[in-house]
């Protein structure tokens, strides 16, 4: 049986949702954020060194990072090859890159974002405006114009078909699922219609719901 350490409004919520596509059952130990450092607890190092999530057990094996979660799922459950194009061709090679540029160059500048966002609320009270100015800076200068770049690029990708891979849903598209909601949740994407019906598209499916009823609240969706 495959246990999924799935902490709450985060990643691993993907990987619930790729179960649920995948049709293999599995259990779920959910794991709660403290509410104030909002990092996982340490229960979860006695899963995994790095106290990370999401994190699988699969019988004796442990499979950490999503995208190689998603590359051993994929690999072991996906019988019918539905979820990955067939090896060797240009959607395949597409796919290997979406499916790992979503943990790579996309989600750097939404971490950066977040990082830089939240500095001056941590900032010591004397400081805070040197902080805020210095924050906003970067923000205005290099992390928003990189964000509207990289933004620009799902929505033409997505413009032909709605999915980032081919004209069904794959693995790569249930990948690219966090960093486009993310996105949705801090930016306005009112000149980006193709990233907005893709969250749309996806959050309606029977499968994303699911997922959503097994891991519990997720403030993306």
């Amino acid at each position: 049986m495959i246990i999924v350490h799935h902490l709450e409004n985060s990643r691993s919520q993907r990987v619930l949702w790729l179960l649920e596509e995948l049709e293999v059952s599995y259990e779920v130990k959910r794991y709660d954020r403290d509410p104030v450092t909002n990092l996982g607890p340490p229960e979860l190092y006695e899963v995994h060194p790095l106290g990370k999530s999401p994190v699988i057990t699969d019988g004796e094996i442990t499979v950490a990072e999503t995208g190689a979660i998603f590359e051993y799922l994929i690999e072991a459950y996906d019988k019918g090859h539905r979820l990955k194009p067939e090896a060797g061709t240009q959607a395949a090679r597409d796919y290997t890159y979406w499916l790992h540029y979503a943990e790579g160059s996309a989600m750097t500048n939404l971490l950066l974002k977040l990082v830089f966002s939240r500095l001056p609320e941590n900032a010591p009270f004397l400081a805070k405006p040197l902080v805020k100015g210095i924050s906003s800076k970067v923000e205005s200068s290099f992390i928003d114009p990189r964000i509207a770049e990289h933004a620009k690029w799902w929505n033409d990708r997505l413009a032909d078909t709605g999915y980032f891979v081919g004209d069904s849903l794959t693995a790569a598209d249930i990948m690219m699922s966090f960093p486009l909601e993310a996105a949705a949740s801090r930016a306005d994407l009112s000149a980006l219609p193709n990233i907005k019906a893709f969250v749309a598209k996806v959050q309606a499916l029977p499968t994303y719901k699911r997922a959503l009823e097994r891991g519990g609240p997720y403030a993306y969706a």
